[in-house]
């Protein structure tokens, strides 16, 4: 006779440490179908923030004006190049002297510190404004060519070099340049290994100074990489257009590939899982008889009498190797790492048999629900509309109000500096005159109603609700997922007794009844992140004036709420899981899946550490095999069996394309696998909890799993 005890299963016994499992419905055949609403409340602010949301940016449309970002903008305020204006025909930025832009008011105002037109073409040859005042009576042709790079036009050159550099009417000098983004920069290039610009070295500012192409090149560093790239850009941009189709077809068999890998899982799980662990064991085992090996020849030599305190400290590292203790710690570390490891195999090994039994099942079940590998490309849709939307709403944001002008000085060193200003008739101000050579320039687009001066509070709003949309739709994705994959093994009878259309159901349950307490829950996990992003802002913005504490408490608080969100976005997952089956609010779901998990506290360790080794290892298969295919084919190594693209200018651009390609798609694929288990893990710590196997209350789990855990169905008790 079978003593009671034994029938119990060990998710009772640990549950006797966290309380007594809640009484459930005995007639549970399922996930409840008959629901109702759940937080309400949040469910409404929800709906309000979305409305506001919406009327954040119509006003923002109303208001904002993109062609601000489409077009550079000079010193005035006006657009380069727009239709309509006195500038339609001078679409390109020209810097009257580009060497400024090493000032510090390029940090502030991320604006050189020198007067910026709109012209029609950039210089192409060297001239200084001194030289064009001697030129010019021999040849009008200098001035006329000379006179397009300045502000207001002349007849001739009559203005003191003194008094053009005051007025910001000419500039100094001008050296040959090329159009970028619509922009005037110098024409680099490098002649034996010398860096020239215009092919000269060295070059006349048009002060009386003499500058080499070294100091344009710093002042320029940033644009200059730009430029450097501009060339890489048109043939990677050819490399795409010769190999697009094959790239498409990468992906194609990645998505292949992926749904072959979760098939056969079925089959493999328990082997891959094997074949890693004793892989390890013998890895670290190689490394104890090297680390001996090490040990015993360091043991004979003369130096073996060489100790940590008789080198002291070193910088150099490999020092500490040639010593004879370094090998027999590591030697003991590694023993000990080999034991740890045998001794939870031995332990585990039941939870093992478990975790590998769930992963043949979720396989089994996405066979059976196949529809749920094609739910991720619809969360791709629903993510790429809410980054779209808030990407518009926060570039005409950015671009709401009037010009604002302000005081730029070139050293840096004006009281009056990043004030704000009036451009007409600025030389002859009290600040021109107590901040020589300080220039009132375009910084920004802003205003004074009340809608302009809570730009920042709305583009923080933006954000926030970009978030928390984010969050919600994933949200959204892992209920409707966990629903359906519930309602697979609560069928007693599968395939037969799976409801039709699991996942369309599963998805209009949660739309219909839970959009409140996923809204919750993603409302907790935005908070989080968006403290994380503000206290990332601050640490960028504060980073030069951080002391030592406040760097180790900007470290421990990034920690914090680091490991803060990992863990509410597990909690969440699982009270998702447990809201999908039995339909209660997200605070009930949410304390249901942790005393549940808790309750089987070990045998979740396993089960995540033996799932993530699996999708880790498909990740990494399905973007090697692909990656391997790609660069054959790309570097013409497949002649033979198939020609592929030839004369590739950077054959590791389709190639990486492919591969990340690759690895995202199997990461859609393996999302939802892990969701399979993930739900399933669930449902089968409940089926342990709430039946004994009886005809009233049977398990729902599968063969293989009752196997496991040595029970029984009552019916097959009497078979």
């Amino acid at each position: 006779m079978t003593d009671k005890g034994d029938q119990r299963s060990d998710t009772h016994l640990e549950g006797e440490k966290y309380g007594t499992p809640r009484s459930y419905d005995p007639h549970f055949r399922g996930p409840v179908v008959n629901r109702s609403c759940t937080d309400v409340l949040c469910c409404m602010i929800f709906i309000l923030f979305i409305m506001a949301y919406i009327l954040l940016g119509l006003a923002a449309w109303v208001n904002g004006d993109p062609r601000r970002v489409a077009y550079p903008t000079d010193s005035q305020g006006y657009f380069c190049g727009q239709k309509g204006t006195p500038n339609e025909n001078k679409s390109i930025l020209f810097y009257f002297n580009l060497l400024t832009c090493t000032s510090p008011s390029v940090v502030v105002n991320l604006q050189c510190p020198t007067t910026q037109i709109c012209v029609s073409k950039c210089p192409e040859r060297f001239l200084t404004y001194m030289e064009i005042q001697f030129k010019y009576k021999n040849d009008s042709e200098y001035w006329t060519y000379y006179s397009q790079f300045c502000r207001t036009t002349f007849l001739k050159p009559a203005e003191t070099l003194s008094q053009v550099l005051l007025d910001n009417d000419c500039p100094s000098a001008i050296y040959p340049s090329k159009p970028f983004l619509q922009r005037c920069f110098p024409d680099f290039s490098t002649k034996n290994g010398t860096l020239t610009v215009g092919n000269k070295t060295v070059f006349d500012d048009g002060s009386g100074k003499t500058r080499n192409a070294a100091e344009l090149r710093r002042a320029a560093n940033g644009i200059n990489k730009a430029l450097d790239a501009r060339a890489i850009g048109v043939k990677v941009f050819e490399d795409y257009a010769m190999t697009w189709y094959w790239i498409l077809i990468g992906l194609t068999i990645a998505m292949f590939l992926s749904w072959m890998f979760v098939m056969l899982l079925r089959f493999t799980a328990g082997l891959l899982f094997w074949i890693f662990t004793f892989g390890v064991i013998g890895i670290i085992a190689y490394g104890i008889w090297r680390c001996y090996l090490e040990y015993s020849r360091l043991q004979e030599q003369p130096s073996s009498r060489l100790n940590a305190y008789t080198i002291g400290i070193q910088t150099d590292i490999s020092m500490y190797f040639r010593l004879k203790q370094t090998w027999f710690a590591l030697m003991i570390i590694l023993c000990l790492l080999e034991l740890f490891i045998i001794l939870m195999l031995i332990f585990l090994r039941n939870r093992i048999r478990i975790s590998i039994a769930l992963l043949k099942e979720g396989s089994k079940a996405i066979g059976y629900l196949p529809s749920t590998l094609i739910y991720p490309a619809l969360t791709f849709f629903f993510l790429s509309v809410c980054i779209s939307y808030w990407a518009v709403v926060a570039l005409y944001l950015a671009t709401s109000g009037a010009p604002i002008y302000k005081v730029i000085a070139p050293q840096g060193h004006c009281e009056h500096e990043n004030k704000t200003c009036d451009p007409v008739g600025f030389n002859t101000t009290e600040i021109a005159k107590a901040c020589p050579g300080a220039q009132c320039h375009f910084a920004f687009y802003g205003g004074k109603s009340l809608y302009h001066q809570y730009i920042t509070t709305f583009q923080l709003l933006n954000l926030f609700v970009f978030l928390w949309l984010i969050n919600f739709v994933i949200a959204l994705g892992q209920c409707a997922l966990a629903g359906a994959f519930a309602s697979y093994y609560w069928a007693l009878k599968k395939p037969d007794d799976i409801p039709p259309y699991p996942l369309f159901t599963a998805f209009g349950r949660a739309i219909r009844y839970h959009t409140g307490s996923l809204a919750f829950g993603s409302l907790i996990l935005a908070i989080i992140q968006m403290f994380r992003l503000i206290l990332e802002y601050l640490d960028k913005r504060l980073q030069e004036a951080q002391s030592n504490i406040s760097k180790f408490l900007k470290c421990c608080l990034r920690c914090c709420f680091w490991c803060l969100e990992k863990a509410v976005k597990f909690l969440n997952r699982n009270a998702y899981v447990m809201m999908a089956i039995y339909g209660k609010n997200f605070c009930k779901s949410a304390r249901d899946a942790f005393n549940l998990l808790m309750r089987n506290i070990l045998k979740i360790a396993v089960m995540d550490r033996v799932t993530d080794f699996v999708l880790i290892l498909g990740k990494i298969l399905v973007a090697g095999c692909i990656g391997v295919l790609a660069f054959l084919l790309f570097t013409e190594r497949l002649p033979v069996i198939i020609e592929g693209p030839t004369s590739l200018n950077y054959y590791w651009v389709p190639l990486l394309t492919v591969i990340i390609g690759s690895y995202i798609i199997a990461h859609g694929f393996f999302s939802v696998y892990a969701m399979c288990i993930e739900t399933i893990f669930i449902c089968f710590l409940e089926d342990l909890e709430r039946n004994d196997g009886s005809a009233e209350k049977p398990y729902y789990m599968s063969q293989s799993l009752m196997k496991i855990m040595n029970k029984r169905n009552a019916e097959t008790k009497k078979q």
